[in-house]
């Protein structure tokens, strides 16, 4: 069975609600998933996530990956943030400064003043995937179910 077989089998098991199948799984399962698919299959998939009401609010899970994330991959998510409201850019002293609960809420300021600011970070995230595994079996089963929403089917 090919490399492209075994993500087909894997996005099966997310296509239905209910899937039994243990964090450490879906971790793996997501692993594999993200490097199988294109970047703007699994930024979908990360917006849909986002979005959803089984989730968390945006400005709690960005500032989660804000936490995780290192130095550039804060600067990035900041910048993204500030861009999206139509600010500047973020020092380097900026980000080493930054407490994640103002994180947190420059994200939802910038979702109220932009909602495409879920794309722009989703499309960022989906180059940093790793960083997503953060946030829990039950969010990346649901991006991993919409990417099998979005695969063609074999």
């Amino acid at each position: 069975m090919g490399l492209l077989d075994e993500v087909a089998g894997i996005l099966k098991q997310y296509q239905s609600a209910g899937t039994t199948t243990s964090p450490q799984q879906v971790a793996t399962h997501f692993e594999q998933v993200a490097n199988t698919v294109s970047s703007s299959t699994l930024a979908d998939g990360i917006a849909h996530a986002i979005r959803s009401n089984q989730t968390p609010a945006f400005g709690q899970i960005v500032s989660d990956l804000f936490s995780q994330a290192n130095g550039s991959q804060r600067a990035d998510m900041l910048n993204h943030l500030l861009a999206s409201t139509g600010g500047g850019a973020a020092t380097p002293e900026q980000v080493q400064q930054m407490l994640p609960q103002v994180v947190q809420q420059l994200a939802d300021k910038a979702h109220q003043a932009n909602p495409a600011v879920i794309d722009a970070l989703s499309s960022f995230f989906a180059q940093h995937p790793t960083l997503l595994k953060g946030l829990g079996a039950n969010t990346l089963a649901l991006v991993m179910s919409r990417v099998s929403q979005t695969q063609p089917k074999t």
